[in-house]
This record gives structure tokens, sequence and C-alpha cells, in this order.
């Protein structure tokens, strides 16, 4: 019941029923999670022989680590390498091109700016797994494929970055700031550098963010873009393996090194997440007093 005011009954009952429905999504992110690392404590007899939400009869997720990282002579280990270096070269591009290109959209007119940003509107509706194959053909004339380019250059084109920063800027960066700015002699990029990309901070930070966890879990683009294992990321080579492990009704016993991998793999994406968390709490304080 809108309005009811605390502590009454009908207050108590809308937070009960609100919370209710909150617990679904919750449950339906938190079971995988769950899932995951109940899994990788598990030996591969204890994997298929007991529940999947119960531990198994020992504690297996140290050796299952030390048989990850050793595993085909260490080769997740450069496969995280490989994934850090493509998810953090796309997201820093990413973030700096869409800061820029919404600080153009939001405080320039320009002739055919309003049909250049519906243009990026209507990239966003467009999903990646459509521009795979004209992706490729065109990356393999220019003789891209099987490179690192060819992961991270189309990861660049962030559309929905472009449209957060725009509204972001018209909302966070006031006209009569830059105005100033411009009246004092600077420089358009001067004023964006030190003026309008530390306002714009919090915004940058999201931006980053969904742009780091889109390359790192980006499976479609490097599988097909890509053929030597060596220049694999984390969730292709990890696929790989599961695939080892299912042809010839599993002679490989290495499902639990697929789990344990894989729980290993959201480490870095979890990490990132709290490193940036300041940046938002920083703008939600900042917006909350005039």
């Amino acid at each position: 019941m809108v309005g009811a005011r605390p502590g009454t009954a009908a207050y108590r009952r809308t937070r009960a029923i609100g919370t209710t429905f909150l617990c679904v999504p919750l449950l339906y992110t938190l079971l995988p999670l769950a899932y995951l690392v109940i899994a990788a404590t598990k030996t591969q007899s204890d994997l298929f022989g007991t529940f999947g939400f119960a531990f198994g009869h020992s504690m297996a997720l140290f050796s299952n680590i030390h048989a990850v990282f050793t595993f085909e002579n260490g080769v997740f280990l450069h496969w995280l390498i490989n994934t850090a270096l493509y998810s953090g070269s796309a997201s820093i591009g990413t973030t700096l091109i869409s800061s820029a290109a919404g600080y153009a959209f939001a405080r320039f007119r320009f002739i055919g700016s309003r049909a250049l940003f519906a243009l990026v509107l209507g990239a966003v509706m467009i999903p990646q797994t459509a521009l795979t194959i004209p992706i490729f053909l065109l990356l393999s004339q220019l003789g891209l494929i099987d490179t690192p380019l060819a992961v991270i250059l189309p990861s660049l084109v962030f559309p929905l970055g472009v449209y957060l920063m725009r509204v972001y800027i018209e909302q966070a960066v006031p006209q009569d700031l830059i105005d100033a700015a411009r009246m004092d002699g600077a420089g358009e990029l001067l004023i964006f550098t030190t003026i309008v990309f530390p306002l714009i901070t919090p915004a940058a930070a999201t931006v980053l963010l969904l742009s780091f966890v889109a390359t790192w879990n980006n499976y479609f683009l490097p599988l097909v873009v890509l053929s030597r294992p060596s220049l694999f990321p984390v969730t292709v080579g990890l696929a790989s393996w599961y695939q080892a492990a299912s042809a010839g009704g599993g002679s490989q016993a290495i499902f639990t090194l697929v789990l344990t991998g894989a729980l290993v793999a959201i480490l870095p994406v979890l990490a990132t997440f709290l490193c940036l968390q300041r940046f938002w709490q920083t703008g939600l304080g900042s917006g909350g007093v005039k």
C-alpha cells in the first residue's frame, strides 16, 4: 500500500510482500553461484555421487585450484592473462570513447547530431552475436584474425556507454561552467580532461565496469576470431576443457577443473566491482547535497 505509515500493519504487510517478490530474483542469481562454490570443493567422484548442493566427503578445493593452474602446463593462467588484457584494454578504451562521445552529444550542436544519436540508440538494440560474422569478414580483410586486436577493437564499440554518458553529462555538468572555462581561454580538450571528466567519474566507473564484464564474459566473438589456444580468453578455454571432458564418454575426468576454473574466473570481476564501488557511493553522496 503506497503511503502507509511505518509501524502500521499495512506497512509491515506491504514490506513482507515486496521482500517475498525480491527473494525470487535473489535466489535465481545466487543458486548457480552457490552450486559453483560447492562443486569446486568436491572430488570427481563426489561431483557425480552426491547431491548438487551438498558438500562431498572431502574438501578438495585447494587441490582443485592447484590442478587448474598446473593442468596442460598451466595454460589456465595464460588464459586469465589474455582475458585481463582484452578486458582491461577494451574497458579503458570504451570509457574514454564513450565519455568523449557523450560529451559531444550533450554539449555540442552540429549537423546530423540527432540522426547520429538515433543511430547510437538503434545500435543498443542490436545483439553482438548478430554482428559477429560481419566483424569476422571485416577483420579478415584487415589481416587481424587470430590476433588480440580481433577481440579488443570490436569491444571498443559500446553504444550503451555513449547513451549513459550523454544522459549523465546533461544532468551533472552545468553549461555555465563550460562557458566560464571557455571565456578564460581553456581549449575543449583541457575543459574535457580537467573539468568535465572529474565530474562524471561515477558514470565513467559504471561504463568501465559494464564494458569490463561484457568483454570478460564474451564467448562467441573470441570463439570465431581466435583459433590458437595461446590466445584464448578464459571463457573459450574452459569451454574447450568441457568439450574434452564430454568427448568419448568423459575419458578425461576434468569436470571439477572446469567448475573450479569458472569459480576462479569470476573473482577478478568481483574484485573490480568492489574497487569501483566507492566511485558510485561518492556520486550518490554528492548528488544528494546541493
